[in-house]
């Protein structure tokens, strides 16, 4: 799917709020400017500032989509590479990003309509990079929790409409004033987005 020397990269914002204080929209900042850099084409989407309500019936899933979430299907099908970028709340991603993903998979756009089985998802060829943010240490989430929700979301979700591989960057004791810190995670997806991994 690659033109040139670059990778199309689309950098999906999750946090859903658009102070731009937070540390996930520095993170997607210092990612695209690793990407663009490097000379990858970089596309953002902002779930915060994205016009959709969260659905709630199977006839409005499976009606036309709204413009911001058509939209944003045709910039995952323009994409070669997606990156994910999430706080954790209450130990899993934030209500809007789940609603924006049950918006945006719709039949016909993420799997075709009436698929049944596992490898039917219309989304393959693309990777995922899902960098997630937490209060609690990176390794407790893992050991302890076992990362249930991101389990969920790369099983349920990624993986069942093609998008493989789906690799992790998980960030733990993000609530703090730690300035070194900060700086080393901004650096570190910086690098992760001149390589567009």
């Amino acid at each position: 799917m690659s033109t040139g020397s670059g990778r199309r990269i689309l950098i999906l914002d999750g946090h859903p709020d658009p102070d731009p204080a937070r540390l996930i929209h520095a993170l997607a900042d210092a990612y695209a400017e690793g990407a663009a850099a490097a000379g990858h084409v970089v596309t953002r989407l902002d779930v915060a500032r994205l016009g959709f309500a969260p659905l709630r019936t199977a006839a409005a899933w499976e009606a036309e989509a709204p413009p911001d979430i058509a939209a944003a299907q045709a910039a995952i099908s323009a994409a070669e590479h997606i990156v994910i970028l999430t706080p954790l709340w209450l130990g899993d991603i934030p209500a809007l990003l789940k609603a924006f993903f049950e918006q945006v998979m719709r039949p016909g756009f993420a799997f075709p309509r009436g698929a049944r089985g596992l490898n039917a998802g219309l989304l393959r060829g693309r990777s995922v990079r899902l960098v997630v943010t937490m209060g609690m240490p990176a390794i407790l989430y893992r050991l302890f929790f076992r990362a249930h929700a991101l389990h969920a979301l790369e099983r349920n979700l990624l993986r069942f409409v093609g998008l493989k591989p789906v690799r992790w960057t998980l960030l733990g004791n993000a609530g703090g004033k730690d300035a070194a810190r900060r700086q080393a995670w901004l650096g570190r997806l910086r690098k992760l987005g001149a390589a567009a991994a």
